[in-house]
């Protein structure tokens, strides 16, 4: 990495990362339109990404349910169940008359992208407004959770690079090793621990750590996935978008694939 693209990441980190607090921290519309950018960015790239393998999403349609589900986690507004059947159905009457590559995998390459960027960023949205009572803990949590995977990464990295022997998926990402994998998973369970400690009161001790455990496994099989996508569709970065760092799929893939994680754990075992 060049030092100009160093210093590119940094100042656009230094300018960023406060913006990404502050809509954590007070959530509502803020952060709604936050997540809602994110999901419609992130579901731009995923398509264009998909175009490197001859298939075409249904952009409009995907970008409109992207926001549908992300825009319900907040209002409430819908069955989803409905939005699923009508969407479908008008996928399958548009990809009737359209006639482009393949039907089948612009179907699927559409519903994929629904699925795994618009109900996963809709699960952030759910996180952030899960403690209604004490409205501040749900910012706090996702502010802790994303602490959680960037101190992962950096610990996956640097230990990764000193001590790195044994390659973790050699096939999808060829730079990331074993050691690497563990120590950031020590290191998210511990900052969970830490930011526990320091922000959280609506949860227990335990129920960080394990929050930093399943951030620590689902956060870098998040990384992992969207490796696997890119490196199908031939391609570095899923945009170049953000200078310095590639695309908002990028840097959001390990919390879009943590969030409904952290999200059923909190309905299920977090009252």
């Amino acid at each position: 990495m060049s030092l100009g693209n160093t210093a590119t990441r940094i100042l656009v980190s230094v300018a960023a990362i406060p913006l990404i607090l502050l809509a954590c921290y007070f959530g509502g519309l803020f952060f709604l339109l936050f997540i809602a950018a994110i999901g419609a960015t992130a579901f731009w790239e995923f398509s264009r990404m998909a175009r490197n393998k001859n298939a075409f999403a249904l952009d409009a349609l995907g970008l409109i349910a992207v926001l549908l589900i992300i825009t319900d986690a907040y209002y409430r507004f819908m069955d989803f169940k409905m939005l699923v059947y009508l969407v479908v159905v008008l996928m399958l009457i548009y990809e009737l008359f359209r006639n482009k590559s393949s039907a089948i995998y612009n179907l699927g390459t559409t519903l994929l992208g629904i699925f795994y960027i618009g109900l996963f960023a809709g699960a952030m949205v759910e996180i952030r407004e899960y403690f209604p009572d004490n409205y501040q803990e749900g910012g706090f949590l996702i502010i802790s959770i994303l602490a959680s995977i960037w101190v992962c990464d950096s610990a996956a990295f640097f230990a990764g690079s000193a001590l790195g022997k044994h390659k973790l998926f050699p096939r999808v990402s060829p730079k990331k090793s074993w050691e690497g994998a563990i120590a950031g998973f020590l290191a998210a369970i511990i900052t969970m621990a830490v930011m526990k400690i320091l922000l959280l009161s609506s949860i227990t001790l335990a129920d960080a750590v394990i929050i930093g455990l399943v951030v620590g496994t689902i956060g870098q099989i998040g990384d992992l996935t969207e490796s696997l996508l890119k490196r199908d569709a031939g391609v570095k970065d899923s945009s170049n978008i953000i200078p310095g760092h590639g695309g908002i799929f990028d840097r959001f893939d390990s919390l879009l694939l943590t969030s409904p994680v952290v999200y059923l754990y909190l309905v299920y075992f977090v009252k």
